[in-house]
């Protein structure tokens, strides 16, 4: 089997370049020494070469820094006097993000190919901008509007009055349905967004009525929805995911959810309805949130957390049922405590009675 040694096989991305390291530079927002140097991609400290930008975010990686051999290493000053004499360091207090930057320099999104592709079924009165790209086998509902530069995968279902900003992008297998959608939008492939919320009365006789959810999705500029996610649409209220929030795979948002602005949602995670997220709200893997919260900003939530109360502001909660994290520590603490104390006292009664011994016989 073929196997590549750096980052972007050609056969799956398309790379830029090469760029001047000035360029490099100041895509980082950032400044290096004015020598004339030419890069062709970006790669890992262990197999860069002298045609390559790495970076160094992590000091347990620092030893990779000492060896490495490419052309140029992206670093915090810190970490300055550990770039060997043969590279070049950009210096940054953020080298994550002017990664993140570096790496779109050289690969960036693939534009939208402009046209609708002959399998797709489009509405006669969907308004598609002529810039869009409509892939195979797409379908587009009846008044549904697609903003400049969208580009809408295969097999991919975009339902009656459905609105998308510009530059947005809907992949594979992903459907929409009564939702409002912003500016350079990603819905990852699987995606279900705008379907009915898991809302119902119950009956005297135990008979369960489906109460019509008659709310919307709204999803803001710079949003991410991971693949398999699901968005319910709201009951009455509509459900919100704020500007520049990321979901990742297999979350589950339910109804009347409103979410803040930044706010990132691990993977497997689920939001019960009606529960309000302020800015910045971080929820670990497989968290979940019964229905009617209110989490204030920048609240941190543990993997495997369940939240069952409001939690304040700036607070960090884990385990099941939450709590702040210095309390829940501190029980772990008490309860080993006491365990070694238990196995403790069994060893002295065994050294002073001696083991159980039966010898009786049948």
């Amino acid at each position: 089997m073929e196997r590549s040694a750096f980052a972007g096989d050609a056969r799956f991305f398309h790379r830029t370049g090469p760029h001047t390291l000035a360029v490099v530079a100041k895509v980082a927002q950032t400044e290096a020494p004015p020598r004339h140097l030419m890069l062709h991609g970006v790669a890992p400290l262990q197999v860069a070469t002298a045609e390559h930008v790495s970076f160094l975010d992590n000091r347990k990686y620092a030893d990779a820094l000492a060896d490495t051999k490419a052309g140029a290493v992206i670093v915090h000053p810190d970490m300055v006097s550990r770039v060997p004499a043969s590279a070049v360091a950009i210096v940054t207090d953020q080298p994550y993000v002017a990664w993140a930057r570096v790496a779109a320099l050289f690969f960036p999104v693939p534009p939208a190919v402009a046209g609708v592709h002959p399998s797709a079924v489009v509405a006669a009165d969907a308004e598609i901008d002529p810039t869009a790209e409509i892939g195979p086998l797409a379908v587009i509902g009846s008044r549904a509007q697609i903003g400049p530069r969208c580009r809408i995968g295969s097999h991919a279902v975009l339902g009656d009055g459905v609105v998308l900003g510009s530059d947005c992008r809907v992949g594979a297998h992903a459907s929409l349905s009564h939702a409002i959608v912003g500016d350079r939008v990603n819905v990852y492939p699987g995606v279900r967004i705008g379907q009915e919320g898991f809302g119902f009365a119950t009956t005297p006789n135990g008979h369960h009525l489906t109460i019509p959810q008659l709310g919307r999705v709204i999803l803001e500029d710079d949003v991410e929805v991971g693949a398999n996610s699901t968005v319910d649409r709201g009951s009455l209220h509509d459900t919100v995911i704020g500007a520049g929030s990321r979901l990742d795979n297999l979350v589950q948002i339910g109804h009347n959810v409103r979410m803040g602005r930044g706010c990132v949602i691990v993977s497997q995670a689920g939001i019960s309805g009606s529960t309000i997220l302020e800015d910045q709200v971080m929820m670990g893997g497989q968290a979940g949130l019964t229905g009617h919260l209110h989490v204030g900003r920048r609240v941190r939530i543990g993997a495997q957390a369940g939240v069952m109360a409001d939690v304040p502001a700036g607070t960090e909660v884990v385990g099941s049922p939450a709590q702040p994290v210095r309390s829940f520590f501190r029980e772990v603490a008490v309860l080993r405590r006491l365990a070694r104390g238990s196995t403790s006292a069994k060893r002295n009664r065994d050294k002073e009675t001696g083991p159980d011994t039966d010898t009786s016989t049948s």
